[in-house]
């Protein structure tokens, strides 16, 4: 990262709230409040997403273009952070998008404190649009959650549009797990950090067919394997000789499921390559997978899925058990 260039400032259309200021993100002093906020927010929405101090730091240490410090506003109350916004972007099959995030502490809603913040990450999608070389057709959007009403009315009342719908899906792992068989010829080995870039690149290639898929970058490699609460004997990754067919990676957030009260485990990635598609790979994996977080001690599982994923990933999810839970709405428009 740059070095700290924290400064205050001032938007234009910032709520009359006593005390409210804005100034960019502060490495040195602001992870425990951010946190602190992302906490609050998710856990009043119902949103299953509770990062740590530790894991959001290492997501910001790798995140290529994205730095903090330009690319996050904080709002602060009598020294509390009550609002952010973010913005970063990606290359896309579709051209650049800038992905914005946006999070309000339950006691400062519906006074226009989102509304600000996301006016200004869209103006610093604009500035980096001018400088960042991406060439293409640009869009700006965000993925809240179909019950978070609050988000859904103020991107459609800015002009967004919804394009996609994305589950959260559930598995309760007390219900039984089938035993299936690999595909002739597959075997599954434990995880060597010799063959690290062997599998991202692996799954890389098999994401390549989803929607408008988002370039994979040395950044997003270096961030994967720098989380904190990577544990690979929890991945399951099927090799074909010296050739990857296919991986499920799979994450245990402890705090996370503390902070709802569950004992939960991730199917972070499913991937499975062209050529061993429509053998019942993903689904050997999945199950393996299953019961290697049921014999850590999880009782559910979950995982997130694109509603018309095109490789017919929830017609798999659903036949081993897994339940739609929530779900996510994008919403895009051009920037």
């Amino acid at each position: 990262m740059t070095a700290n260039v924290e400064r205050e400032i001032r938007l234009p259309d910032a709520p009359p709230i006593a005390g409210l200021q804005f100034r960019t993100f502060d490495p040195d002093r602001d992870y425990e409040g951010l946190v602190a906020l992302m906490r609050k927010a998710n856990l009043t929405d119902g949103i299953d997403w509770i990062p740590t101090v530790e894991n959001l730091r290492a997501e910001h240490e790798h995140g290529g273009e994205y730095d903090p410090r330009r690319d996050l506003l904080v709002a602060i109350v009598d020294g509390a952070i009550v609002g952010g916004s973010e913005t970063n972007v990606r290359t896309r099959d579709l051209g650049p998008h800038h992905h914005v995030e946006g999070w309000v502490s339950p006691a400062f809603r519906r006074r226009g404190l989102g509304r600000a913040l996301l006016h200004w990450a869209e103006a610093r999608a604009r500035e980096v649009a001018l400088v960042d070389g991406r060439t293409g057709e640009r869009t700006v959007g965000s993925w809240p959650d179909e019950a978070q009403t609050g988000a859904v009315s103020l991107y459609e009342s800015e002009g967004y549009s919804i394009v996609r719908y994305g589950f959260m899906m559930i598995r309760d792992l007390a219900k039984p797990i089938a035993d299936l068989p690999l595909p002739d010829g597959l075997e599954v080995r434990p995880v060597f950090e010799a063959d690290h870039r062997r599998i991202w690149d692996a799954d890389a290639e098999a994401f390549r067919d989803h929607w408008n898929a988002g370039e994979r970058t040395e950044a997003d490699f270096e961030g994967w394997f720098a989380s904190p609460e990577l544990d690979t004997t929890l991945w399951r990754v099927a090799w074909d000789g010296d050739e990857v067919a296919g991986s499920v990676m799979n994450f245990i957030y402890p705090a996370e499921n503390e902070a709802f009260g569950v004992q939960r485990g991730w199917l972070d990635h499913v991937s499975v390559r062209r050529p061993w598609r429509r053998r019942g790979l993903a689904s050997a994996l999945i199950a393996d997978s299953m019961h290697a977080l049921r014999d850590a001690g999880m009782t559910q599982a979950a995982l997130g899925v694109d509603a018309e994923n095109p490789t017919g990933a929830l017609g798999v999810y659903e036949n081993l058990g897994f339940r739609r839970s929530r779900t996510g709405v994008q919403y895009r428009k051009p920037i």
